[in-house]
């Protein structure tokens, strides 16, 4: 093994590119390709589940949809004035009553879609007083005085007086009356893996129907009912109507385990599975259990994705089954030809990732070379050089934090010269400053001395001896501004309030004529803990900055103060932000540097900001700036809760600036 990765050293880069490349893609797809195979097969069968799952619910809703049909039609037929008025006297007898109810009955079924149905009408003793039945686009007439008080679903209607409408199974006997008893009849079929026993003693006898009855009401008393039904055995129009209109491939209802209506093939030569039975497994869980069944079973000839949930009786007694399913075949063949696919794919890839491999490796060795030469040209001290941001994502993030980190080096080197200056500068400021104040502070005097001993009628003299004392005035607050730069103070830090300080200043400055057009905006966070600061010094600060403000919005405007949590732990910020002028962007480098200035001369030294940087760099803060023209300025300063702690020869010797 050393000595494989010995030689393996001594290649290329892109030699070993080209050869790990190629290697980590046939591991990789020897790996996933199985992996790849069972992610689709798991997708496949869960997308077969929500498909049938999808099925059933659309199934329920043709199925529903039918049964509030029967409702409707039993519904109107019943609450119809004809009806109530005319039914008792039809029952006793009255042919012209009869008539009538006759022919809305007939009207009924006419405007209904052409499927095996049939209408009676039927006294308070549930005795059929008239009815029709309409099959194979025929209406025959039913008989009349029959004897229907035994079905359970009309008896109990009557007896509570509310109409009822569910499946439910009409005996033969009844069944002759509407003229159905041979288009009821369904001849059993030997099925492999059915039950040995029938669910019901009824099956191929007996009909499934969706039933509906509504009693005729008249004054509070039942007077008979109208009774709808529609007959499931031999009829396809309701599970052919789902197959069309929602693309479910097959579908079926039982009535107990055996096949009534249909659309499932009884061989491949084709025809209806009709008197074919459901499997021991479905009729222990659907019909034993009255539970749902959701997964591949034994469909009278070959396997399929089903779904089977039980039908119940207005009693909700379990009668049937409604079936909806896939043949598994359909999605072997997919889940083949996918298996086939991905191995194909995954040759292929191994195939041609040798390929891609010698241009892909090159993308990778060239900037590595670029960033080689560019590092060797900034250890020389050519801080210019840039590398080209190019390659793959890797390469490019790698070449722009290096550029980023030459940017950053030249910010760094930028800002200790910037130091240095500040401190050769402050230095010279000193010794300037001490050798002028006391010359001036003689000038000041004798001059005042000789405006006072001028005589007054000489104003020419006393003219110029005001110049002097102003002009020397003017040099000694200059001549404090440079003792205050160069001066090397320590900070006096106490408990602050940050936020009383900026409010004190806000109500101070309010009065002041520069104020006088400023609208003063306090957006101060109450939660601002106090800091460690020389509350003096910091008071400067934000007086200096309040005062630039101002000057910088000579026709008025507004002066926001703000507050809040710093970026780290441990800091705060404070904003001073105004909607003056604005600082073009080349004076926003000069802005920190002694003596420059942007007044007009006379109006200011170019000390202030260079005094602010100083202040807040001995509280170990950062100050930042910005800025556009016409728009306004915004200085923000982050200061620490708690100052570190100094030695006395620390602090006394520490530079401003």
């Amino acid at each position: 093994m050393t000595k494989l990765f010995a030689g393996v050293a001594k290649l290329r880069l892109q030699q070993v590119l080209i050869i790990g490349f190629a290697l980590t893609t046939a591991i990789t797809m020897a790996v996933g390709t199985p992996i790849t195979y069972g992610v689709i097969r798991r997708y496949l069968d869960n997308a077969q589940d929500k498909r049938v799952g999808r099925d059933m619910d659309l199934a329920e809703a043709f199925y529903n949809s039918k049964l509030n049909d029967l409702a409707t039609s039993s519904h109107r037929l019943a609450s119809a004035r004809m009806m109530r008025h005319n039914i008792e006297a039809a029952a006793a007898g009255d042919e012209v009553a009869e008539a009538a109810i006759v022919d809305a009955i007939e009207n009924e079924l006419t405007n209904l879609p052409p499927t095996v149905r049939f209408v009676l009408v039927l006294d308070a003793r549930g005795q059929a007083v008239t009815g029709r039945t309409l099959f194979d686009s025929h209406i025959e007439q039913a008989d009349t005085r029959a004897d229907w008080s035994s079905l359970p679903i009309l008896a109990d209607a009557l007896a509570r007086g509310e109409p009822l409408a569910a499946t439910e199974v009409i005996p033969v006997e009844l069944l002759r009356h509407v003229k159905l008893e041979n288009r009821a009849y369904i001849q059993l079929v030997e099925t492999p893996k059915a039950s040995e026993e029938l669910f019901d003693p009824r099956e191929g006898t007996a009909g499934l129907t969706l039933t509906s009855v509504a009693p005729v009401m008249e004054e509070g008393r039942p007077v008979g009912a109208v009774l709808v039904g529609h007959l499931f055995n031999n009829d396809f129009t309701l599970v052919d109507r789902i197959k069309a209109v929602a693309g479910v491939d097959t579908v079926t209802i039982f009535f107990g385990d055996l096949r009534v209506s249909t659309n499932v093939p009884l061989s491949e030569a084709g025809g209806r599975a009709i008197g074919t039975r459901v499997s021991q497994e479905v009729f222990d869980t659907v019909l034993a259990e009255g539970q749902e069944f959701t997964g591949e079973a034994f469909v009278v000839s070959q396997d399929y994705i089903t779904r089977y949930e039980p039908l119940y009786n207005h009693r909700d007694e379990v009668v049937g089954i409604l079936y909806v399913g896939a043949q598994k075949s359909s999605f072997q063949e997919l889940l083949d030809s996918f298996r086939d696919q991905v191995f194909l794919i995954a040759g292929a890839t191994v195939l041609l990732a040798v390929f891609i491999a010698f241009p892909v490796s090159w993308p990778i060795s060239r900037p590595l070379s670029s960033l080689a030469s560019a590092t060797r040209q900034v250890a020389s001290g050519d801080w210019s050089v840039r590398v080209p941001i190019e390659g793959y994502y890797e390469m490019q993030s790698l070449a722009q934090s290096f550029n980023t980190m030459v940017e950053t080096l030249k910010e760094t080197q930028e800002q200790l010269l910037q130091k240095e200056k500040l401190a050769s500068v402050g230095q010279l400021a000193a010794g300037v400053a001490h050798e002028i104040n006391n010359p001036l502070g003689s000038v000041l005097l004798y001059a005042d001395i000789l405006r006072k001993e001028t005589p007054g009628d000489n104003a020419q003299q006393r003219e110029d001896l005001d110049m002097i004392v102003r002009e020397a005035t003017r040099c000694k607050a200059i001549v404090n501004d440079l003792l205050n730069f160069s001066r090397q103070n320590q900070v006096l830090a106490q408990e602050t309030d940050l936020n009383l300080l900026l409010q004190e200043l806000a109500e101070e400055t309010s009065k002041q004529h520069l104020f006088e057009q400023i609208q003063i905006v306090t957006e101060l966070d109450p939660h601002l803990p106090c800091i460690q600061a020389d509350p003096l010094q910091i008071r400067q600060v934000f007086l200096n900055l309040m005062s630039n403000a101002a000057e910088a919005m000579p026709d008025g405007g507004k002066l926001f103060l703000r507050t809040s949590a710093g970026p780290a732990a441990g800091t705060v910020t404070a904003e001073v932000e105004d909607t003056g002028v604005g600082i073009s962007e080349e004076n926003m480098r000069k802005l920190f540097t002694p003596f420059f200035t942007t007044k007009p001369i006379g109006k200011g030294t170019g000390l202030g900001l260079a005094i602010i940087y100083g202040i807040v760099k001995m509280h170990r803060g950062q100050i930042g700036v910005q800025s556009k023209v016409g728009k306004g300025t915004k200085f923000t300063l982050t200061l620490r809760q708690q100052l570190p702690v100094q030695n006395e020869h620390a602090a006394n010797s520490q530079v401003i600036g």
